[in-house]
């Protein structure tokens, strides 16, 4: 796949995730605190992307429209982040194995650029997956 990278996901509460989601799932801020992607510049750079645009986030498990951020931790090449919640949902693995909590770490994922795609809210996002899920 031209102009992707692959990289190792985890996902994680933080304090922006925790403040907007007090907010209504369908706000802006909700996907601004959790739409988004924590990216090292240096990986940013490869598939040439520049902070806020839009990337393609893909896994076995799915795929989701998200914005892409320079990481608040780090460097770390090849290791991105992305705040717990809708978005986070859609490529991590949903099997629980009898623990009643899907692996949130070290999901295996491509990254590619995605301009002119929207970042859904989180109420558009649940009704996608709904959707999909019915049919």
């Amino acid at each position: 796949m031209a102009n992707s990278i692959e990289a190792n996901l985890i996902t994680g509460r933080t304090i922006w995730q925790g403040v907007a989601i007090e907010g209504h799932k369908h706000e802006e801020a909700y996907a601004k605190a959790c739409g988004i992607v924590e990216m090292d510049v240096s990986d940013m750079k490869k598939i040439r992307v520049f902070p806020g645009q839009t990337v393609k986030v893909r896994s076995d498990h799915g795929e989701v429209i998200v914005k892409a951020v320079k990481t608040t931790q780090g460097p770390h090449p090849g290791l991105v982040f992305i705040p717990m919640g809708p978005w986070a949902n859609q490529v991590i693995n949903p099997k629980t194995y009898s623990t009643g909590m899907p692996h949130y770490k070290g999901v295996k994922v491509s990254i590619e650029p995605a301009p002119g795609e929207k970042v859904m809210n989180g109420v558009e996002l649940l009704q996608k997956t709904t959707l999909k899920a019915v049919s």
